[in-house]
């Protein structure tokens, strides 16, 4: 088989400020306390993807997924160890990233088309269909500084899911918007599977997983916790016996 996505020992690093200015830093250091922190995100992570497995990302908050699917997607570089990628990638890891807030959702679909390596050509050709998708009504005229965080994940998503992409990245953006729309992600995303495209899967719901996943991949503080079945995986971070657990439509999680 082909791999899609290598991580090889991959670390990344980030740095915490506890002060804002210089005069909070300066009374800081003088009464002998720290400035800031450093912690890793990413500890010697280490794993393989073939291409057209559906792999399911897990792990509570702050374990470091979105700081994984931002390697992924080439929006970081790893400090230590390698990523590498094969094809192109498309997919949300935040909401509205990259939208031009003085621009109409309509001018945004062109830029944000652009930046996924879509053509001038192929973007008009498909322009109907996003609009449809996002199903934003009038406001696909209106400047994206006015949306709401659900009409960017509406846009956003109907963006990414028109790219024919080898591989492609869902992360807790896709928690926002109503159940229907919640399904008509997951309807997508079925289609992905189909296609034999890879896809990466961020979410809490042990339901969803169970249904587009074939693979588990759990991350604990920033470390590879475990990597394995999908059954093993949701059993292994607990999420299938938790009450009041999100129902098997609801898409998306945290990071």
């Amino acid at each position: 088989m082909t791999t899609a996505i290598k991580i090889d020992h991959v670390s990344k690093e980030f740095t915490l400020n506890y002060h804002r200015t210089m005069k909070q830093m300066a009374v800081a250091v003088s009464k002998g306390n720290k400035v800031r922190d450093k912690f890793l995100a990413l500890d010697d992570v280490t794993f393989e993807v073939q291409q057209g497995e559906a792999i399911g990302l897990m792990g509570l908050n702050g374990s470091g997924k979105s700081t994984l699917l931002k390697l992924v997607q080439g929006v970081m570089r790893p400090d230590r160890g390698t990523v590498r990628t094969r094809g192109r990638i498309a997919g949300l890891i935040a909401t509205g990233a990259g939208f031009h807030q003085q621009l109409s959702g309509r001018e945004n679909i062109f830029l944000n088309a652009a930046v996924f390596g879509m053509s001038e050509a192929e973007t008009k050709r498909k322009l109907d269909s996003i609009i449809d998708f996002a199903d934003i009504g009038k406001q696909i005229d209106t400047e994206v500084g006015f949306y709401s965080s659900g009409m960017n994940s509406r846009l956003g998503f109907a963006i990414a899911i028109h790219v024919d992409s080898d591989i492609f990245l869902a992360d807790e953006v896709l928690a926002v918007g109503d159940k229907p729309f919640r399904q008509k992600c997951m309807a997508k995303i079925d289609e992905i599977r189909k296609e034999g495209r890879t896809l990466f899967y961020v979410s809490h719901s042990a339901g969803s997983v169970e249904r587009v996943c074939d693979r588990v991949i759990v991350l604990e503080k920033g470390r590879l916790g475990f990597d394995g079945g999908v059954k093993e995986g949701i059993a292994y971070i607990h999420y299938d016996d938790e009450p009041g657990a999100p129902d098997e439509g609801a898409l998306g999680a945290d990071i």
